[in-house]
């Protein structure tokens, strides 16, 4: 596989290599709970509070993040990650705002069900459900982007499948981090970065899978969307740390994409792990991520009017 770390993207200091250290060093100080509600409590705790500055209303099937400075009718749709299982506005409301700031737009953060109690399809009607209601208020696919993480960065391209083939406006771009876009779990970065990756493993991986999966084979285009006819589609960012097992999964959908006709843009960040932007707390290339992907969904939305 060949990767390149994208236009402009920021190499790794020696300060950003002891931030990313004393974090790695902190998350593993705690084991994963085995049982289900516990292992949702403890990666719900790795959340930061959101900023008192972002308005947080709650909304049919989510809340809505207004940070001060949105402008206009621009507003972002986010689907968070935690492999369909885990995950929600606790642990990722904090980031969610900080990437609303800086595309300076609303961010509807989509509560949508979590296996293993509601798999496929349950997270994907919820998405394009939450889609639709932003139409409803009399917005324009150009008004609307797509924002998502890990298992999240896979069902906003499962979403933008079946918006696609369900006729709807098409959203104005999408931007993904660390995406989930295999659930075979067939790219070679699987092996080839297996060891270096420090927050997902194999068995991880497929408990989760399995998970979502309840039984639909893992090809289908709607839960992984590499396998799915990629034409008609709006831009997409792909943004992914250089030591994730999920490298492989941004850089065949980039390149599947690609191929397509359409605008496929890959960054990898050197030494960057997953889903880094969650840290934005504690890591300077977290918050450079963020700005960058902010500001991408805010350019390419303008492009769209």
């Amino acid at each position: 596989m060949t990767t390149t770390t994208g236009p402009g993207v920021p190499v790794m200091s020696e300060s950003d290599r002891e931030e990313l250290d004393a974090l790695l060093a902190a998350l593993a100080a705690g084991d994963w709970p085995e049982q289900i509600d516990k292992a949702r409590e403890f990666y719900d705790a790795w959340g930061t509070p959101i900023a008192d500055d972002i308005a947080v209303e709650e909304r049919d099937g989510g809340h809505l993040l207004t940070p001060p400075n949105a402008e206009g009718s621009l507003t972002g749709l986010y689907l968070h990650g935690g492999g369909y299982v885990y995950g929600s506005l606790r642990s990722h409301g904090h980031m969610v705002g900080e990437i609303a700031r800086a595309a300076r737009c609303r961010m509807f953060f989509v509560n949508y069900r979590r296996a293993p109690e509601h798999p496929y399809p349950a997270a994907l009607e919820d998405a394009v459900a939450a889609y639709r209601s932003l139409l409803a208020e009399g917005l324009a696919g150009s008004d609307v982007v797509l924002a998502g993480d890990s298992a999240g960065g896979g069902l906003v391209l499962a979403t933008l499948l079946k918006l696609r083939d369900a006729g709807l406006p098409r959203p104005a771009a999408a931007a993904c981090i660390s995406p989930w876009t295999d659930l075979t779990c067939s790219g070679e970065t699987y092996t080839t970065l297996e060891d270096d990756d420090p927050m997902l493993s194999k068995p991880i991986v497929a408990l989760v899978a399995e998970s979502y999966l309840a039984g639909t084979a893992p090809t289908e285009p709607y839960v992984s969307p590499l396998f799915g006819e990629l034409g008609g589609l709006p831009p997409v960012l792909l943004q992914v740390g250089s030591r994730e097992m999920l490298l492989s999964d941004a850089d065949r959908f980039a390149t599947g994409l690609r191929q397509a006709g359409g605008t496929g843009v890959l960054e990898v960040w050197p030494g960057m792990v997953h889903v880094w932007h969650l840290h934005h707390a504690r890591l300077a290339k977290a918050r450079e991520a963020v700005s960058r992907l902010g500001g991408w969904l805010r350019a390419r939305a303008e492009e769209a009017r």
